[in-house]
């Protein structure tokens, strides 16, 4: 198996939805008032596969089923949704790969009444890039918010992350970190942020309104980690900072707006061995 250099050509995608695989991805398509796509009333879930399969898919099904009930729609069906994954990866030819589910109300009104349904199942997959070990960090101009119905929520409401990224990469970085509304340092637009101080790695409670993401679940229970909300300022004091995702995995920090940090510190050179270590073990921790 060989990996892509960038992106997915029609090829290597391979798209499942409500059952049916599309051997050509343009004859994937849904409806157009599909309630994901008319009020974006639908969570998802990305995931990476190894060249021994999906990381910790149960840990991502049942995220999903925390954000569906969040957004007030009927349990996923996580065989159906195995099935879909298994459906996806059959004879793949590449190694690294991300698979997305998209789970959403279905068939809805043109506006934010409640979907009728039933509910859209999609799975997608194809090859990645693997994340350089170290990266460029920025702050986000916009907060985000503690205390909104979806915060902390998966949903496909992403338009606020595209914008944050998109504002990263426009600074020659790869991820922007928000500061919440309560002044404390959040999360990044699709990754859970870390702090050294001496030899204690810290990280935002969830309380600050971050995604519970599951790298950094893992990372808890692996790891002696606190949860401490911190400034903006006080978070740059840190010796060390780390990024971490299902794509990601443990990503070091070595420029944060412009002030420079330890390429790959001791301790998240650690936190990098235990994660790569134990996820490697265990492929659904």
């Amino acid at each position: 198996m060989t990996n892509t250099a960038k992106g997915a050509s029609n090829d290597e995608l391979s798209i499942w939805i409500d059952g049916v695989t599309y051997a050509d991805p343009a004859d994937a398509r849904v409806s157009a008032i599909d309630h994901g796509i008319v009020v974006g009333d639908g969570v998802f879930e990305a995931l990476k596969v190894t060249p021994a399969g999906p990381f910790a898919v149960r840990r991502h099904l049942e995220r999903l089923s925390r954000s569906a009930a969040a957004l007030g729609l009927p349990e996923p069906d996580h065989a159906f949704l195995r099935a879909g994954i298994d459906a996806t990866l059959a004879g793949r030819a590449w190694d690294e790969g991300k698979i997305r589910i998209t789970y959403t109300g279905g068939a809805g009104p043109l506006g934010s009444g409640p979907a009728s349904g039933p509910p859209l199942s999609i799975v997608a997959a194809e090859p990645r890039v693997v994340y350089e070990p170290i990266t460029a960090i920025v702050t986000a101009p916009w907060t985000r918010n503690t205390s909104g119905a979806m915060t902390g929520v998966k949903t496909t409401s992403y338009g606020e992350n595209v914008r944050g990224l998109a504002f990263a990469h426009e600074r020659d970085a790869t991820e922007a970190i928000f500061v919440n509304t309560n002044g404390h340092v959040c999360e990044g637009t699709g990754s859970n942020i870390f702090f050294v101080f001496g030899d204690q790695i810290t990280t935002p409670p969830l309380s600050a309104g971050p995604l519970a993401g599951i790298t950094r679940e893992l990372l808890l229970e692996w790891l002696d980690v606190e949860e401490t909300a911190l400034s903006y300022e006080q978070a740059l004091r840190a010796d060390e900072v780390f990024i971490t995702s299902s794509l990601r995995d443990v990503q070091a920090v070595n420029n944060w707006d412009g002030h420079d940090l330890a390429a790959i510190g001791p301790r998240t050179a650690e936190a990098a061995k235990v994660f790569a270590e134990n996820s490697q073990a265990d492929l659904d921790p």
